[in-house]
């Protein structure tokens, strides 16, 4: 189980922090969202922890792993960072990948650049939208990460906070309790502060429309699973199903009682599906 964080070094000299999460079997690769971090998985990561071994980075600006030097962020640099830590795990296969939103669309630009690197991938709401949804100017997600509470007087403040109202409120207490233990750190006033900066969230929500993998993600030829929440709920959930016709093996589930927020809502049963799924592509072959 994650103790020390490994380091990779990725592109723009960037030291990823990489944590073992446990467990045996075939390889998964957990891949977090936007302004969460590796260990975040560790609950899910447990309820497969019979059947898989799990491996988690935090990729660039987020948890334990720095940001390139110009601050500038571009999510095919996400997609480097996913490489580089497959490049130094060197992964026996069959190796899987399981990714949250943003760290969806960064193993399916791995999973791009190089086919074949993952036997099959489990998807919650990567944010792949359509053309015609895509904007330009601020949103909501860029507007909140900038003014975004950034430093508590305490851990435990922390996670009251967060527990107390919403979005976070609906986290299962495992995946709250790692979010903040890990994606905090002590300041020198005594106080704690996001390891993760307000402003490189907002950066990585500025770009989220520039990746393009609307136009591309029909290149992904392995199995795909792509998983959402309600889908009368706003944001990516509400494209997933249109998302799926456009991969050439996907399969589509939905979870009504859950949100954007999934796997980390209910990790059990987000963590049965991604389990069928996989069994299913490995007696296929």
């Amino acid at each position: 189980m994650t103790g020390t964080p490994h380091r990779v070094t990725s592109t723009d000299g960037v030291s990823l922090a990489l944590h073992d999460l446990g467990g045996r079997g075939p390889e998964i690769l957990y891949s977090h969202a936007t302004g969460f971090h590796g260990r975040v998985w560790i609950p899910l990561a447990a309820e497969l922890a019979d059947r898989y071994h799990g491996w988690a980075p935090d990729y660039r600006g987020h948890g334990d792993s720095n940001g390139p030097d110009d601050g500038e962020v571009d999510w095919f640099d996400y997609g480097d960072d996913c490489l580089a830590v497959l490049d130094a795990l060197d992964l026996p296969a069959p190796r899987y990948g399981v990714g949250h939103s943003k760290g969806g669309v960064s193993l399916l630009m791995a999973e791009r650049a190089r086919p074949g690197t993952f036997a099959a991938l489990a998807l919650y709401e990567p944010v792949v939208f359509p053309t015609a949804q895509r904007s330009e100017g601020p949103s909501i997600l860029v507007e909140g990460a900038r003014r975004r509470r950034a430093e508590f007087s305490s851990y435990e403040a922390a996670l009251e906070n967060f527990a107390s109202k919403p979005p976070m409120n609906v986290l299962a207490p495992g995946a709250l309790y790692e979010y903040v233990r890990h994606g905090f750190e002590p300041t020198p006033q005594g106080t704690v502060r996001l390891k993760c900066e307000p402003e490189h969230e907002a950066r990585t929500y500025e770009g989220g429309p520039k990746h393009g993998a609307w136009d591309w993600v029909h290149e992904i030829t392995c199995p795909v699973l792509i998983m959402a929440g309600d889908p009368n709920d706003p944001g990516p959930g509400a494209f997933m199903a249109e998302v799926t016709t456009r991969l050439p093996h996907g399969r589509f589930l939905a979870f009504e009682h859950l949100g954007h927020f999934g796997p980390l809502q209910d990790p059990p049963a987000v963590a049965a599906a991604i389990a069928a799924f996989f069994a299913g592509v490995a007696a296929a072959g």
